[in-house]
This record gives C-alpha cells, sequence and structure tokens, in this order.
C-alpha cells in the first residue's frame, strides 16, 4: 500500500514521476481565469483564521465545499451562516472531508495542509481540533501568510481576475503602482450583464454602463460602442483576455434595424422570444470577437452551465453559492458555434478563443468545430481545461485525452483554478501530477517516445508556457 499523498501521490511510474519531479514541479503558475478579489491583493490582506481561508466568511467563499457540507445534511447556519462559529465550522468541514473520499476537494485540503501548513495529518473529526490550532497559530505567527507570501510562495507568475466592464480598475491601479507586487494581476473583461437582455435588471446596468462611458445608449449599436470604449481602458491596465458566461452558442442573424428594436423593446419592459434574445447576443458578440481579435485579446466562452438551480435558496444567498448544475441545453452547439465562428472568419477576425464546457458530452463538437479555424497562432481555438465539475482527477485525465485524440494536447495551455481562494494553487500541482501521469504512462506503455528532452519541454509548456505565450504573446 503506498503513503497517503506521499511525494510520487498520483504518478503511478517511474516516468511520470520523472517528468513531473524535473520538469513541471518548478514552473511558475500562469492562473489565467480565476475569481480573486483585486482588493485582497492590493491591500495584501491576511486572514483571521483557517476557516475564514478555506470556508470564507458574509456569505462570500468556497462554495464547492459548501456544496459538500449540504450533502453532508450541515444546516445552512453553519455553512453560510454569518454568526456561525468558526470553530464549530470548521468542524463541520472536517466531519464531511472523513466522507468525502473519491472527491477533489478531499485531495485539494490535503493538498492545502500540506504545502501551506505542513501538516501531513489526514484530516478527520478526531484530528480537528489540533489541525485548527496549528493552522491558526501558522496564520497568525508566519510572515508569509499574507496574500503577497502565498503568491510569491507558490510562483505565481500572473492571475487574471474577472471583472465587469463598469469596473474603474482602481484596485488594479493599485497594484500596478506597487513596489513589490506579487504577480502580474491581470483584469479580465467579463460583459454579461450588457449581453443578457433577458434578465432581470438589465436596463438599469446599461443605465449604469452609459454613464461610465459618457454614451446616451439608445441602440445595440451605442451598447458595442460603450463597451469597446471599456475594453480599450481594459487593455490599457493589461487586460489578455475576455470571458462570457453562455448556456449555449447563440446565432441568430437579423439586420441593425431589428436588433435595434429588439433593444428598444426591452428598455421599455417588454419581454422577449428567445430567438429576439439570441439575436441581441450574436449582434453584440460578433462586434466584441473582431474587437478581441484586433486587439490580441483572448475570447473565453464558459458553456453548459444551468445556474440558480434552487429558487428558495437564490432568492436568501444570491448568486455563486453552490446551486448551479451541469446543463444539457436543446440547441445544436455544432451549428450555432460553427455559423458564430465562421461570420468572423469572413473578415479574417476570428480571435484566440477558449471554449469550456460544464457538460463532457460536448468536449468532441468543441474540438472538431474550433478545428476548422486554427492558423497563424499555435492553438489559436483551444479546449478549455476541465471546469468546475470537471476539474477531478478523471475528469482532467478524460479531457486531455480527449484533446490529444482529436488535437493538440502539446499546444494546450494548461490549468486554471476558477478559484475565489488564495489556498487554491495546489489544483494546479494536482493537475501537472495528472499530466505527467498520463504522458508517463504512454511512455511506459510503448505508446509514445521517451525522448526526456521532447517530453520534459511539451510538460512544461502545459504547466506554464503556452499559457505565458498564448495570453501575452
Amino acid at each position: 500500500m503506498k503513503k497517503f499523498m506521499d511525494k510520487d501521490f498520483l504518478l503511478t511510474n517511474k516516468t511520470a514521476a520523472r517528468l513531473y519531479h524535473e520538469y513541471a514541479a518548478s514552473e511558475p503558475i500562469f492562473d489565467y481565469h480565476c475569481h480573486l478579489i483585486p482588493r485582497e491583493i492590493a491591500d495584501n490582506r491576511r486572514f483571521d483564521g483557517i476557516t475564514e481561508a478555506w470556508l470564507g466568511s458574509n456569505g462570500y467563499g468556497d462554495h464547492y465545499k459548501w456544496r459538500m457540507m449540504r450533502a453532508n445534511g450541515v444546516s445552512e447556519a453553519i455553512v453560510t451562516g454569518p454568526d456561525a462559529d468558526p470553530y464549530e465550522k470548521f468542524l463541520a468541514w472536517a466531519g464531511t472531508m472523513e466522507r468525502l473520499i473519491g472527491n477533489p476537494l478531499y485531495h485539494w485540503t490535503h493538498l492545502e495542509l500540506q504545502r501551506y501548513f505542513d501538516i501531513d495529518e489526514p484530516l478527520t473529526t478526531s484530528s480537528a481540533p489540533a489541525i485548527y490550532k496549528a493552522a491558526n497559530e501558522k496564520l497568525a505567527s508566519d510572515p508569509f501568510f499574507c496574500v503577497s507570501g502565498i503568491m510569491k510562495k507558490f510562483n505565481v507568475y500572473a492571475v487574471g481576475t474577472t471583472d465587469d466592464p463598469i469596473d474603474d480598475l482602481a484596485d488594479h491601479k493599485r497594484i500596478l503602482d506597487m513596489k513589490d507586487s506579487p504577480a502580474k494581476v491581470l483584469p479580465s473583461f467579463r460583459p454579461d450583464k450588457a449581453l443578457n437582455i433577458e434578465q432581470e435588471g438589465f436596463c438599469a446596468y446599461i443605465q449604469k454602463l452609459g454613464n461610465s462611458t459618457g454614451i446616451d445608449i439608445q441602440t445595440a449599436g451605442d451598447v458595442i460602442k460603450a463597451l469597446i470604449k471599456r475594453l480599450d481602458f481594459f487593455v490599457s491596465l493589461g487586460c489578455k483576455a475576455s470571458d462570457h458566461a453562455l448556456t449555449y452558442p447563440p446565432f441568430v442573424m437579423k439586420s441593425d434595424a431589428e436588433v435595434n428594436a429588439i433593444f428598444q423593446r426591452s428598455l421599455e419592459g417588454e419581454r422577449l422570444s428567445q430567438e429576439e434574445v439570441d439575436a441581441y447576443k450574436t449582434r453584440v458578440l460578433l462586434a466584441l470577437g473582431r474587437a478581441y481579435h484586433d486587439r490580441n485579446i483572448a475570447m473565453q466562452l464558459h458553456l453548459s452551465a444551468i445556474r440558480n438551480v434552487n429558487s428558495r435558496q437564490f432568492a436568501k444567498l444570491g448568486p455563486d453559492t453552490g446551486y448551479d448544475a451541469v446543463h444539457d441545453p436543446a440547441v445544436s452547439f455544432a451549428a450555432n458555434l460553427s455559423r458564430f465562428l465562421d461570420e468572423l472568419e469572413k473578415t479574417r477576425q476570428t480571435p484566440k478563443t477558449i471554449l469550456y464546457s460544464l457538460n463532457q458530452n460536448d468536449y468532441e463538437v468543441l474540438m472538431t468545430v474550433g478545428g476548422g479555424f486554427q492558423g497563424n497562432v499555435p492553438g489559436k481555438i483551444q479546449l478549455g481545461s476541465a471546469w468546475w465539475f470537471c476539474d477531478h482527477k478523471d475528469g482532467m485525465e478524460y479531457q486531455m485525452k480527449s484533446l490529444a485524440n482529436i488535437g493538440l494536447l502539446s499546444r494546450f495551455v494548461g490549468m486554471l483554478t476558477d478559484s475565489r481562494s488564495f489556498l487554491s494553487y495546489p489544483r494546479h500541482e494536482y493537475f501537472r501530477r495528472i499530466l505527467c501521469n498520463i504522458i508517463g504512462t504512454w511512455v511506459e506503455d510503448g505508446e509514445v517516445n521517451g525522448d526526456f528532452n521532447l517530453l520534459g519541454g511539451i510538460v512544461r509548456d502545459i504547466s506554464f508556457g503556452n499559457a505565458q505565450t498564448y495570453f501575452e504573446g
């Protein structure tokens, strides 16, 4: 029996171990898509305790863990309640952990205990009191346990935060002015609220967008002008990527006059048909796609998530609290995505594009359609990393093997945390171990040439180099 999560954790053969320890382990981290709060980087935040660092406070935290605690029968008052005792909440997580075998959170939590706190003991109900005490003592006494120290310890080269177009990016400016910034902190352009014409709050948001740009927004074309003005501001502060959360790729072509009429009807409070919603989104997305191409901005499309499935809890807790799920929209991904990319290609303005799906059944569609628009940039159209509910061991293996089967695994831009936690960087280690074990097993089985100079370079590229080139090249 192998030792629990030792130095060769997830590495099942000598080739895999060599690839990881000699080539992957020391590479910097380019966490190009996350949900860290830039203010906490600018303020160099310190955490009050392990509970706050792991589970959050004031309704903001790790909804991955919250879901599992609920599944283990923990009351909502402890999971997200503002008055929950930190120690009681920690004990509830420990009680969940000992029943979480097979879940990536089981591995991630123990990696964080090992890498941050030098604690190798498994977290259980019985070990929780001692671990709680030791972790909190280290948080209080170790000067490394601030945001800057954490990012430097884990050799974080850059992070891509997720930012609304109307954000003034004041905290990004503060970070740029820091004498000893821990990493590059790049704003990512997330214009969902300007696209979601069917959602409550759209009209109020359009008013805010107009105020932030000085544009009197009366038409869909005005929305586009305002968004591109804000995009240029983002680019001036280092933006390298955009991000869009879409249930499916919309594609309905209508004239400018028709789309403007749809926009006006929305401002007047009328209910739109799905075709009208998709026509507006198509018009704005195509304009943004061309703008991204012209500014060398990567376009990220996150697909197949259904949001806030529990309406009662959504009303109580709001979004991003653990009530989303994998979606199976009854729309032709292949037809819509191919027509969308083809429309951009007609003017030779297809941007670098990363296609993520929360539904693994979409992978082959995304890769084969995207493969029809490659060229000039290595890995220009990417299948995104196994995302959210898919970023476990099996999901990462499936995503990378699918990519290898149909595309170029060697050009993959690798792992992202998609996380709100500064303690999540060991997820990159988790990914790199899985990557090295896949390649190492191919070598051991005689399926891949065992040239370590070549394979080691590929491992380093996927771990870091490809992302650096893709986003900054």
